[in-house]
């Protein structure tokens, strides 16, 4: 039976419901580590630290798609609630062009400033080369892993997140058939794990458009509209805080890469790179169900439901807490064996990589808590608070944390940062849920 976002959700249906996003986020995040996996074994560690050097900056350009996505679907998915479903294919379009044309100019943009910003990160040398080798390729494709990362919310407000999961499952399916032909048959190395990272994403934003433009049995189809700014506005301003996570994340990330190269030099770059991917993974389970359940949580709050928004936020902080243990868990007992999986063939590199992700592994525990705070504010339309409680968690403390436990810790200290960030986040995030909780009624 189809789940519609009217139903009241127990633990079952709201898992059911939210599956098919954490499975679609899962494999968006494949790229990279697909990429990260070929590249490792079969160009070596020059060229995946390049990868890795390059990706926060591609990360910060991309999460433009979050914010419009996540923004954007809180605005329709609570016109729908309010029965105006016109007006909400209106929103919908308007805001699917606005990103057609917005990638398009960013990435001109980005064209240009690539060697400079390559040089600024610290690239010299083969690492430089190798460095705007990936850019160049992944960054054509730039408006259209925009698009993907529109359409990810927006599939669940239509109520079919299940055809969202088999677009995603299909460009991580392309990406990685052609790393696995390219890099690894072929030889093309470097260029041949870009070129399939671009085609998958193409795959990924072009698919949904020529769904969306057909006769369809969803809520929302592509059609006619006009510029709606004050919608553009608060959806950008909603969303932001998607936005602010990705992108600070990305800047923190180039700390992280500062920090290591002083300490480690490129062994240090490549161990994180590994507990990126594993972050990338396990951080997308959070952030897709945080993304599958924003739509029934602006549904809800639209049809002033209130009884409904407080089962689903009990409901969420124990699937949170149930999947921060089961990863930490997974992260601690297959430490070596992912190392292995990247590194294996250095074995000092080896054993700096799985001691990382021992120390690393523990910010799971909390990390999901703060991820769906912020999305639940967001989906009530709050981008204020949202936004606070994603720069204090992903910028702010981290940024404290990366810069001063290494003083302190040396190396550990580095993979220790996370943990303490989380920490204040949490408290940031329950204080907000405290303070607001009269207003919303949950």
């Amino acid at each position: 039976m189809r789940i519609q976002l009217s139903d009241h959700f127990t633990y079952g249906r709201l898992l059911r419901f939210t599956l098919p996003s954490i499975v679609m986020m899962v494999f968006t995040s494949v790229y990279s580590v697909v990429d990260g996996l070929f590249i490792s074994n079969f160009a070596g560690k020059t060229a995946f630290a390049a990868i890795n050097l390059t990706a926060p900056p591609f990360i910060i350009l991309g999460a433009l798609g979050f914010m419009i996505g996540t923004g954007g679907t809180a605005v329709v998915a609570r016109t729908l609630g309010e029965g105006e479903r016109d007006r909400a294919n209106r929103y919908f379009s308007m805001l699917v062009y606005a990103t057609v044309i917005g990638g398009a100019a960013i990435t001109a943009a980005a064209l240009l400033l690539l060697p400079a910003m390559t040089r600024r990160l610290g690239a010299e040398g083969q690492m430089l080369s190798d460095c705007l080798l990936y850019g160049r390729v992944v960054c054509l494709a730039l408006p259209f892993f925009m698009l993907q990362n529109v359409f990810q919310t927006f599939f669940v407000a239509a109520e079919k997140p299940r055809l969202g999961l088999a677009v995603a499952v299909g460009a991580g399916v392309v990406n990685m058939a052609l790393d696995a032909l390219l890099v690894m048959v072929l030889r093309w190395g470097l260029w041949g794990a870009a070129f399939a990272t671009a085609l998958s994403q193409v795959t990924g934003g072009v698919v949904p458009i020529l769904y969306f433009a057909r006769e369809n049995d969803s809520l929302l189809r592509l059609g006619r509209t006009r510029f709606y700014g004050r919608v553009l506005g608060e959806t950008c301003f909603n969303g932001l805080s998607e936005m602010v996570s990705s992108a600070s994340a990305a800047v923190v990330t180039i700390l992280y890469n500062f920090q290591l190269m002083r300490l480690a030099g490129e062994d240090g770059i490549a161990a994180f790179g590994v507990l990126c991917y594993v972050d990338f993974v396990f951080v997308a389970i959070f952030l897709g169900y945080a993304q599958g359940s924003a739509p029934v949580i602006s549904f809800h709050y639209g049809a002033q439901d209130r009884p409904e928004l407080k089962s689903l936020l009990r409901k969420s902080a124990v699937l949170m807490g149930a999947a921060g243990v089961a990863m930490t868990t997974l992260s601690e007992v297959l430490s070596g064996v992912i190392a292995d999986v990247f590194v294996g063939y250095d074995a000092g590199l080896r054993a700096m990589t799985a001691n990382g992700l021992r120390i690393y592994a523990l910010s799971f525990l909390l990390c999901g808590f703060n991820i769906f705070g912020s999305s639940f504010f967001t989906a009530l339309g709050n981008g204020r608070v949202s936004a606070a409680i994603s720069f204090l968690r992903t910028f702010l403390f981290e940024s404290a944390a990366v810069l001063l436990l290494p003083r302190l810790l040396g190396l550990n200290g580095v993979w220790l940062a996370f943990l303490p960030a989380q920490l204040l986040a949490l408290a940031v995030t329950l204080i907000f849920l405290a303070r607001n909780r009269a207003h919303y009624g949950y």
